[in-house]
């Protein structure tokens, strides 16, 4: 569908947990988290529910997230029942990685061809500290595996933080040089736990990178989201930017995101929105909840105001793992 000022709104990220078998450090606290009570999460009937009207509306990509979406018991489940619906063209995943392995199978089954990563060292002394546990190589090995079984584009979504890996930027050109695996940097938005470290603009990793590499613009349209991406003449993968704070993309955001306990979100900054759990418990018809989602992405915001000053009562105070990665 078309929204007020004209982008195309094709896209959902369906956050269906806030659980995640990691801690990093700008993403949740280590310790006293509030994880959202069963009931308060969508429940898998409501969530094809909901994403069948979304289909009529014309959202034909769906990406799942968390939290880490494959700590959801009923994960497979709720792919199988995406899976299944009429229009849906496209589901991806992003993940931390982990718990690839038993789940590539029903993944691979029930489409998903593309898989997104979040890795945001090659260190595994400094992965074990900004995520507080995992196995980097369990990560390591999930990704070679994804390739093995000819997922068809696997990404590794890195943030940069100053003072923590941004001494690695070269280390992951060449991970791509050497694998056809792309790598996406990204810059760290002020939410949640993310406010306490400093970002580092893509502009500065990519002046970086031009002391050591020529870049090559690559014109494809790589996937649904913002990045825009390069080679060099060594790539195999393919080196992506994605720019929230230094270049936003507002004008061109095709998303829309589903929180796992309903919240329809319109942007990633705004508290604005609709909470799509509440409306389907009060017995609406389809008619009627379609006539609602409709209405609230056509009014979506026409952009973020993160690296302004605005009212604390404008901006979404929660952390990532409760919006949706």
């Amino acid at each position: 569908m078309i929204d007020k000022i004209g982008r195309e709104i094709e896209y959902l990220r369906l956050s269906i947990t806030d659980r995640c078998n990691l801690r990093c450090q700008y993403c949740m606290s280590e310790r006293n988290i509030n994880f959202l009570p069963k009931g308060e999460l969508l429940t898998i009937e409501e969530i094809k529910r909901i994403v069948k009207i979304f289909s009529k509306i014309g959202i034909k990509k769906i990406r799942l997230t968390g939290g880490e979406p494959l700590v959801r018991k009923n994960f497979i489940e709720i792919l199988e029942n995406i899976h299944s619906i009429k229009n849906i063209e496209e589901i991806s995943l992003t993940t931390n990685g982990l718990l690839l392995e038993e789940n590539f199978e029903s993944l691979i089954k029930n489409g998903i061809k593309k898989i997104n990563i979040s890795l945001d060292t090659l260190n595994p002394i400094l992965y074990n500290e900004i995520t507080r546990g995992g196995s980097f190589n369990q990560v390591i090995k999930n990704i070679f595996r994804a390739l093995d079984l000819g997922i068809e584009r696997v990404k590794i979504n890195t943030v940069l933080i100053k003072g923590k890996n941004d001494n690695e930027i070269m280390d992951f050109v060449k991970f791509s040089e050497k694998y056809p695996i792309d790598i996406r940097f990204i810059e760290l938005m002020p939410i949640g736990d993310g406010k306490s470290f400093i970002s580092m603009s893509n502009d500065k990793v990519i002046e970086i990178i031009k002391k050591e590499r020529t870049l090559f613009s690559v014109e494809e349209k790589i996937g649904s989201g913002p990045a825009k991406y390069f080679k060099s003449h060594f790539s195999k993968g393919r080196i992506g930017f994605i720019t929230p704070l230094s270049h936003n993309f507002c004008d061109k955001c095709n998303r829309i995101r589903l929180t796992p306990d309903g919240f329809l979100k319109l942007c990633l900054h705004w508290n604005r929105g609709i909470n799509l759990k509440n409306i389907i418990r009060n017995k609406v018809t389809d008619d009627e909840l379609e006539k609602i989602i409709f209405n609230a992405i056509y009014n979506k915001p026409e952009h973020h105001n993160m690296n302004k000053n605005i009212k604390e009562n404008n901006i979404d105070k929660r952390s990532m793992n409760q919006i949706g990665g």
